[in-house]
């Protein structure tokens, strides 16, 4: 059973009628291109088939009621809200997310009324794969869709600007500095491509990958590590990275390229000059990696995966010990490249190895991990798959 199957029976089963419709979402894995989306740059992300599956029916009240199939196999509801009172700061946990969709969609001038919502996911939460943005882009859809406005319809928001409203809702509702990764990847993102995001112009270009036609795979290491400074510490490199782009008079560090690099850091704080190196440089291997799939080359983006992992590692400073230890034992093992994904300080990884290499290097990340008795890590495929859509 999908999980948009297990949303509309739990929705029936909860109100004693039908959903009115089920959008889901799919969480992603950024191939190359981290901490670059909120200095307008480039991102080459990638959808998974995990995905976050919301079942939406109206009530004759202003009310918005969240319940959710928790990782327990139990319904959680979270806080009831009016939709009129919806306000920043207003109320917090897993529900402020649906919550903070409804309010941005009403912001934007959409008569949101009050709504039942089911939630039922696959995505691993706090692994790095965009769990809460898959949630909230399959909320928005559905609250859209339940409007007249779905993709397609006449008047109705693009993706793109769907992606904005998502992200108001994470900055501004719930109070993360996210960039426009997560939603952009969760909405437009098409099954055997990565998508070639250019974060400030909003160009796009579905370039095609599909790893198993050249017997390799993109194996995920979900190292299920997440540190408390994990929030702190993205929000301390996003304001550096502002700092430094006022001090180089540029809007974004986008605009400094890798052969004004030296220049640059020579006209920055030691503390600043890190970030500018790492933003610079991963920008210029989200290019690199772009030409190398656009003819048809997957082993040769190996060692760009290593490179942008130590750049993460040494420049950005946001791994930890279990990225690390992930993507050394990957490649010591036979992988072509690793690199961690996403935010950092926890989460996930990622390693391009050959399909018959798999069990090897399964086990000697599992072995390494043991090694050091960290926790057991959990390990899967990531086959680029399809972005959000109505699946009821």
């Amino acid at each position: 059973m999908t999980v948009s199957e297990r949303a509309a029976e739990l929705f029936a089963a909860e109100h004693g009628r039908a959903a009115s419709a089920v959008w889901s979402a799919p969480g992603r894995v950024n191939l190359i291109g981290e901490h670059t989306d909120y200095n307008d740059g480039f991102v080459l992300p990638m959808a998974i088939p995990h995905r976050v599956a919301v079942a939406v029916g109206p009530r004759e009240d202003r009310t918005l009621v969240s319940t959710t199939l928790g990782d327990d196999g139990e319904l959680h509801q979270g806080e009831e809200v009016v939709v009129d009172d919806l306000q920043p700061g207003s109320h917090t946990g897993w529900s402020a997310f649906p919550a903070g969709v409804a309010w941005a969609l009403r912001e934007a001038g959409h008569p949101v009324p009050g709504m039942n919502l089911m939630i039922v996911g696959d995505v691993p939460t706090g692994a790095g794969l965009s769990s809460s943005h898959a949630l909230q882009c399959a909320v928005a859809l559905a609250l859209l869709d339940h409007l007249g406005l779905a993709p397609g319809e006449p008047d109705a928001p693009s993706l793109a600007e769907i992606a904005r409203l998502v992200q108001r809702s994470e900055n501004d509702y719930v109070g993360a500095p996210t960039g426009l990764l997560d939603q952009t990847a969760s909405l437009r993102c098409v099954e055997s491509h990565v998508l070639f995001f250019d974060v400030r112009s909003g160009e796009a270009e579905q370039v095609p990958f599909d790893p198993r036609s050249a017997d390799l795979e993109l194996l995920v290491i979900d190292t299920r590590a997440k540190h408390s400074h994990s929030e702190s510490g993205y929000g301390e490199r996003r304001k550096g990275c502002e700092r430094a782009a006022e001090l180089l008079e540029v809007k974004a560090l986008r605009d400094v390229s890798a052969a004004q690099l030296p220049a640059a850091l020579e006209q920055l704080p030691d503390e600043l000059q890190p970030l500018v190196k790492h933003v610079v440089t991963e920008n210029e291997r989200v290019l690199s990696t772009v030409e190398v799939l656009r003819s048809g080359g997957y082993a040769e983006i190996g060692p760009l995966l290593n490179a942008s992992h130590a750049s993460l590692r040494d420049d950005y400073r946001v791994s930890c010990l279990e990225l690390d230890v992930a993507a050394d034992a990957a490649v010591q093992a036979g992988a072509l490249g690793a690199r961690m994904i996403g935010g950092g300080f926890g989460g996930s990884a990622i390693a391009l190895i050959s399909s018959a290499d798999r069990e090897r290097i399964e086990s000697a990340v599992r072995s390494a991990f043991a090694e050091r008795s960290l926790t057991e890590p959990r390990v899967f495929i990531a086959i680029p798959s399809a972005g959000a859509g109505r699946d009821l």
